[in-house]
């Protein structure tokens, strides 16, 4: 099933959709391939209710129609689903396009083969040694 953000996908990672599958089934696959190939199906699956639910009032209120045959209810019913799907729609698509804008250049995708973002080497300081290590205190008077 095909979604609007194909072509996008394909441009940020470098590889065509099913190259980009293929690849996310592999051990090597980056967390940021997966998620995008998650939020694009759910896209995907949207758009198809869309698609459906378009369809479905294009052919009840067709001109060639009786009109005995409409239904404000379905209608209506019609509605709430097309707008809740389109608000899915919505949603999905601007979390595909957030993840995207966070993604590395195209370039450097190819480069390295995966997605990795740069490792911080930080080491902590040194924990206080206890009392008891080392030497022994003398007894004040």
């Amino acid at each position: 099933m095909k979604s609007s953000q194909d072509e996008a996908l394909a441009k940020a990672f470098g590889a065509q959709m099913s190259e980009l599958y293929a690849q996310a089934s592999g051990p090597a696959a980056s967390a940021a391939l997966m998620r995008a190939l998650e939020l694009r199906s759910w896209l995907a699956l949207a758009e198809e209710q869309v698609v459906r639910v378009r369809d479905r009032i294009h052919d009840a209120t067709a001109a060639d129609r009786d009109l005995g045959e409409l239904s404000a209810e379905d209608l209506r019913f019609d509605a709430r689903w097309l707008e809740a799907a389109l608000s899915a729609r919505d949603s999905y698509t601007a979390a595909l396009d957030e993840l995207l804008r966070t993604l590395p250049v195209p370039d450097r995708l190819q480069r390295t083969g995966q997605l990795s973002q740069p490792k911080l080497a930080t080491a902590l300081p040194p924990a206080p040694a206890p009392a008891s290590a080392g030497a022994a205190r003398s007894r004040r008077p």
